[in-house]
C-alpha cells in the first residue's frame, strides 16, 4: 500500500506547483530580500547571517566591482568610486540634483538617455539603474541560495512619492538584475500588509516612512483584507543622508573648518553618520573625522542635533499635514501611526511625531525589515501560493496625469490619490481648420502650466480627416497599472484612426540601452566563469605538484633517472604554466593532466613497494 505524503505546516499541498517569489525593500541606505517560508514571511541573511545589504557599490579599474559591506569599508579611502544612496539619483537629471557640491562624485549627463545623470567611476560611467541592478542582483542571489530555488518574481518597493520617471528607473533596474517583476508597490503601502496581516490592525492608519533618502507619508483605511490607501504624500529628496550632511555641516561650521576634497567629504558624511547613531543610544557622543591628515573631535548632545536638524523635521510635519488634508481626516481621526525605515531611529523624530499625532507610535516590527516583509507578502500571493489569502491592496497614483493643451496649460486626467490600477478617458479636439494630426505632451505633476510640470512622452496622432476646427473628436484614454506605470492611447471616433504609447519617461532607459546593458552583464558573467574556472584549475595544479613532492621524497628512489627526469620536467612545465600571466584555465588542466598521466607508473610502484613491505616477513598462512 503506498504511503501518502503531507505538506509541511503553511506549504503548498503540490510542492511542485509552489513558485518561489521574493520581496525587495531597494533602500537608499540599506537593501533587504524576504520570503515566506512555512507560512511567515522573514527577511533572508547573507553567509554571516547579516540580512542588511548595503547599498553602496564599489566600482574597481578593469571591470571589477564590490558590492555591500564590501564596498562599504572602501568608503572613505575610495570615495569617487565608491556609490552610495544611488537611489536618490534614479530616474534624475543633472539639473535635480541640487547637493552636488557636497557630494564626493562626478556627475555627467547621458544624451542617450534624454538627460539621464551617469557617475563617473574608474570602471566607466554608470547610471544609478546600473547600480541599483548590480545591488538587486546580489539580493537575487542571496534569495536563490537562501531558499535552493529559481526565483519566479519578485516585488519591489519603491517610496510613495516617486513619480514616473523614477518608478520606470526601478523596473529598469529590476530587469537588468535578471528578476521578474511581478509589482512594485509604495514603501508605506508594504508596511500597512505587514503590519496589518501581524497585527489584526483596522481603522484609519498613518504610516511615517523616513529612510535614508526618502521621506514618505500615507494614509491608509485597514479593514478586513483591505488596504486602501486615501491619501499619500511626502518627499523625495528628504531622509537620514539630509540629517547626516546638516549635522556634518554644524560641526564643520564650529570647528572652523571645510571639506574640499572628495575624501574628505566622504569622512566628514561617515563621522556624522556615526555620531547620529550614537545619539539615538546616548544623551552625548563625539563627531570625530580626520580632515586633510589632522583629526577633528567635537562634543555633540542630542539637543545639538535636535535643534541643527529640526528644520528637516518640520519638512516631515508639513508632508504629514498635506496628506491629512488630502484624505479630508484630521489628526484625532488616525487609530495608529507606524514608523517605517531606519531614520525614525531618531529620538527627536519620534518624539516629534508623537507630539503631532498625541499618541505613541507604533514601533513592535523592525523599522528597517518591516517593508521587505510586507513585499514578500505580497510576492507569495500574487505567485499563486496563498490561495486563502483574500488581502485586496488599493494603491494611489502619487502625482496627477494629463496632457498639455493650446496655450502651455495641463489638463489634468488622472487626479493624484486616484487609486490604481485605473483608466480614465478625456475627449479633446483640434486647433486649426483642416488639422490633420495631433501633438500630444503627457505631462505629470499638479501645476497648471506644462513648464512647472515634469514632462514624461510626446507622440503624435496622423491621419485625421480634415474638418473644421472643433469638429474632430479625439478620446485620449489613460491607463495606470499595478505598477503605477503609464499607457496612452488616442483615437479619433469618427474615423477610428488611433495611436498609443508605453510612456518611457524622460529619464527612462531605452529598451536599446536595456539590451546593450544586459549584453554587457552577460560579458561579464562570461568572465566571471572564466576566472571561476582558473582558479578551480589552479587549486587542482597546486594540489597535484605538493602530492607529487611528498611521494618522489618518500620513494623517489624506485625511478631511474630518465623516469626522475622526465616527472621533474613535467613539474616543471606544470609551474611554468601556474607562473605564466595570462594563462587560462584549459592551459593549466592540460598542463595538470600531462604530470598526473605521467606519474602513474611512478604512483604503481610506490604501490607495489608499499604491498611487498607489508607482506615481507608473514606467511600465507598467517594471512
Amino acid at each position: 500500500m503506498a504511503l501518502l505524503q503531507i505538506s509541511e505546516p503553511g506549504q503548498s499541498p503540490d510542492p511542485h506547483q509552489r513558485r518561489v517569489a521574493i520581496g525587495i525593500d531597494l533602500g537608499t541606505t540599506h537593501s533587504l530580500v524576504a520570503a515566506v517560508r512555512s507560512g511567515v514571511a522573514e527577511c533572508l541573511p547573507d553567509a554571516q547571517g547579516r540580512v542588511l545589504l548595503p547599498s553602496v557599490v564599489r566600482y574597481l579599474a578593469g571591470g571589477g566591482r564590490q558590492i555591500g559591506y564590501e564596498a562599504l569599508a572602501a568608503q572613505r579611502a575610495d570615495a569617487a568610486n565608491t556609490i552610495a544612496s544611488a537611489k536618490r539619483f534614479m530616474g534624475r537629471s543633472l539639473t535635480d540634483i541640487t547637493d552636488r557640491a557636497q557630494l564626493p562624485y562626478t556627475f555627467a549627463e547621458q544624451p542617450e538617455s534624454a538627460g539621464m545623470l551617469a557617475l563617473h567611476t574608474a570602471a566607466g560611467d554608470k547610471s544609478p539603474v546600473e547600480i541599483s541592478a548590480e545591488i538587486l542582483a546580489t539580493l537575487r542571489q542571496r534569495a536563490e541560495d537562501s531558499m535552493d530555488s529559481d526565483i519566479h518574481g519578485a516585488v519591489i518597493t519603491v517610496p510613495a512619492y516617486f513619480d514616473d520617471a523614477q518608478r520606470q528607473a526601478t523596473k529598469d533596474a529590476a530587469q537588468l538584475a535578471g528578476l521578474h517583476l511581478l509589482r512594485l508597490i509604495n514603501e508605506p503601502t508594504a508596511a500597512a500588509i505587514a503590519y496589518g496581516l501581524d497585527n489584526a490592525s483596522e481603522g484609519v492608519y498613518a504610516v511615517y516612512d523616513l529612510g535614508g533618502g526618502t521621506f514618505d507619508i500615507s494614509i491608509l483605511r485597514l479593514a478586513r483584507g483591505v488596504f486602501e490607501v486615501i491619501s499619500t504624500g511626502g518627499d523625495s529628496a528628504l531622509g537620514g543622508d539630509d540629517y547626516d550632511a546638516l549635522l556634518a555641516a554644524w560641526s564643520l561650521q564650529r570647528l572652523g573648518r571645510e571639506a574640499i576634497s572628495a575624501q574628505d567629504k566622504a569622512a566628514v558624511r561617515l563621522a556624522a553618520r556615526a555620531c547620529k547613531e550614537a545619539l539615538t543610544e546616548q544623551s552625548s557622543a563625539v563627531f570625530s573625522a580626520e580632515l586633510g591628515g589632522e583629526a577633528l573631535q567635537l562634543p555633540v548632545t542630542r539637543a545639538d542635533f535636535a535643534a541643527a536638524t529640526d528644520a528637516l523635521t518640520q519638512r516631515s510635519l508639513a508632508a504629514v499635514r498635506r496628506a491629512l488634508r488630502d484624505a479630508q481626516i484630521v489628526k484625532d481621526e488616525v487609530q495608529g501611526v507606524v514608523l517605517v525605515g531606519g531614520s525614525t531611529r531618531m529620538p527627536q523624530v519620534r518624539r516629534a511625531v508623537a507630539d503631532f499625532f498625541g499618541q505613541e507610535p507604533l514601533v513592535n516590527l523592525n523599522p528597517d525589515e518591516v517593508v521587505a516583509l510586507g513585499a514578500a507578502i505580497q510576492a507569495n500571493q500574487l505567485a499563486g501560493n496563498d490561495a486563502a489569502g483574500d488581502l485586496l491592496l488599493l494603491d494611489v497614483i502619487p502625482l496627477s496625469l494629463g496632457l498639455e493643451t493650446m496655450g502651455g496649460l495641463v489638463e489634468r486626467i488622472v487626479q493624484r490619490n486616484e487609486t490604481i490600477p485605473t483608466a480614465k478617458a478625456q475627449d479633446f479636439t483640434t486647433y486649426k481648420d483642416g488639422q490633420t494630426a495631433l501633438a500630444l505632451h503627457v505631462v505629470q505633476g499638479e501645476r497648471d502650466l506644462v513648464q512647472d510640470c515634469r514632462s514624461l512622452a510626446r507622440f503624435e496622432l496622423r491621419g485625421i480627416p480634415p474638418m473644421a476646427a472643433g469638429a474632430a473628436r479625439i478620446r485620449v484614454t489613460f491607463t495606470v497599472d499595478a505598477d503605477g506605470l503609464l499607457s496612452v492611447s488616442a483615437r479619433e471616433q469618427t474615423s477610428g484612426v488611433e495611436a498609443s504609447i508605453d510612456v518611457k519617461p524622460s529619464y527612462g532607459l531605452s529598451d536599446e540601452q536595456i539590451a546593450r546593458m544586459l549584453q554587457e552583464g552577460f560579458a561579464t558573467a562570461q568572465q566571471d566563469m572564466q576566472a571561476r574556472a582558473l582558479a578551480e584549475a589552479r587549486v587542482d595544479a597546486d594540489r597535484l605538484l605538493v602530492g607529487t613532492h611528498s611521494a618522489l621524497r618518500a620513494d623517489g628512489d624506485v625511478l631511474s633517472a630518465d623516469e626522475r627526469t622526465a616527472i621533474d620536467a613535467l613539474m616543471q612545465g606544470l609551474q611554468d604554466t601556474l607562473a605564466r600571466p595570462g594563462a587560462v584555465a584549459a592551459e593549466v588542466e592540460a598542463a595538470t593532466k600531462a604530470l598526473a598521466h605521467g606519474t602513474e607508473a611512478f604512483a604503481a610502484q610506490r604501490m607495489n613497494r608499499g604491498i611487498r613491505q607489508a607482506l615481507a616477513g608473514r606467511s600465507v598462512d598467517a594471512l
